[in-house]
């Protein structure tokens, strides 16, 4: 099971946290959120795991992973996917 530290943005298509979001559970992965406050101050959880306390954050096989695009990059790696896609001939 994942989980993702995430702000408390209400909805999955307004910030990089749903993105991760998306993409977990695109990639059929069981999810445990965790909605932070929005100071990062107020984050102790997230910086004892990452030093820092910005999210998204996700923690994918005993391994925390910070922001969206390495956490998209890194789910995409795991299910093989190509980073490279082939644009269509125009």
């Amino acid at each position: 099971m994942a989980t993702l530290y995430r702000c408390r943005t209400p909805t999955n298509w307004l910030c990089p946290c749903g993105r991760a979001a998306r993409e977990l559970h695109k990639h059929g992965e069981e999810v445990n959120e965790v909605r932070v406050p929005w100071r990062a101050r107020d984050r102790p959880e997230v910086h004892a795991l990452t030093g820092q306390g910005r999210v998204p954050v996700a923690v994918l096989d005993g391994e925390a992973i910070c922001d969206s695009r390495r956490i998209i990059e890194h789910l995409r790696w795991r299910a093989g996917e190509s980073e490279v896609r082939a644009e269509p001939a125009p």
